[in-house]
């Protein structure tokens, strides 16, 4: 718009420029040749006619100039003053920086599908660190005293099988500000135990004659804890649980003249998850529980070890 202003205003300066040059010398000339070959009465008339072709041009003159005046008023109206050319520049720029940091991240989160929350299953192998034995310690038939054992009867075993599914949700970013790339979260955890079979000393009548009865021993642990996991933003991720809460659900439970079957303990662990594939992770952990003391003589301590498949959300 500015050169197409600049273009028609040059055209309006020539034209007067050449309109002036042209006009004036024929003026003069006509004038000298009228005063030279007319009488009085026609140099008078030829005068009168010249002054009026003059009074047109001038007032043609002026109405061009209006209009290049006009054009001028245009183009300095259509020029930005520096100050604005500044801004929309400042403008431009920080969009630009914004632009692209929007893209950066959602490029980061697109190459390794990073999520914050993950719901997770595990299993593995369990190594109690002693047979829960005092299930076995019950009493017998009335022919046995309380608390006997009867022939056959046999200990539990300290290790088998666990299989369990837990949810981890996101409360931090940052460790409270302590670590770059550190998430804290919350774990819920169930997990089933399974140590095998057992025969054990609680009897059973058999046509009169007291007999040992074989039983399944089992353990769920419900456990609530802090979960710290680093390296965000890349595919494998480590973390620790620091200490958590751990509810000990044992079955059967103790001797049958006391019958217990929860204990609290704490839990630890370590582990990591890998993005294998969007938001789909595989990992493997190490966990152990820890209770101070035992439930009516039965010891709930042991470890799990395993792997584990998740979904982030």
């Amino acid at each position: 718009m500015i050169n197409k202003n600049n273009k028609y205003l040059g055209a309006a300066l020539v034209t007067i420029t050449v309109a002036g040059m042209v006009a004036a010398p024929q003026a003069m000339a006509k004038k000298a040749k009228t005063v030279r070959t007319l009488t009085t009465s026609e140099y008078h008339h030829s005068v009168t006619t010249t002054s009026s072709n003059t009074s047109a041009l001038e007032a043609q003159l002026r109405a061009l100039q209006d209009e290049v005046d006009s054009l001028k008023a245009q183009v300095r109206a259509s020029v930005p003053t520096a100050a604005v050319v500044s801004a929309d520049s400042q403008k431009i720029q920080e969009l630009d920086a914004w632009a692209a940091s929007i893209k950066a991240d959602h490029v980061k989160h697109e190459k390794h599908h990073d999520k914050d929350n993950m719901l997770y299953f595990r299993g593995g192998y369990v190594q109690n660190d002693r047979a829960m034995l005092a299930t076995t310690n019950s009493f017998g038939g009335s022919s046995l005293p309380l608390g006997g054992v009867l022939p056959g009867a046999t200990g539990g075993s300290s290790s088998g099988w666990n299989v369990g599914a837990g949810v981890d949700f996101h409360l931090n970013e940052g460790l409270f500000g302590l670590l770059d790339k550190t998430d804290l979260l919350g774990e819920l955890d169930i997990n089933y135990v399974d140590v095998g079979r057992y025969t054990g000393s609680v009897t059973q009548a058999t046509a009169g004659i007291a007999a040992p009865a074989t039983v399944s021993q089992s353990m769920m642990r419900l456990s609530a804890s802090p979960k710290v996991k680093f390296l965000k933003g890349s595919a494998l991720r480590p973390w620790i649980i620091p200490v958590g809460l751990t509810l000990n659900f044992i079955s059967p439970p103790t001797q049958v003249n006391t019958i217990s079957y929860l204990k609290p303990g704490m839990n630890f662990a370590t582990g990591f998850d890998y993005n294998i594939w969007k938001s789909l992770y595989i990992g493997a952990d190490v966990r152990y529980f820890l209770a101070t003391s035992q439930l009516d003589g039965t010891n709930v301590n042991g470890f799990t070890a395993g792997g584990q498949v998740g979904f982030g959300f």
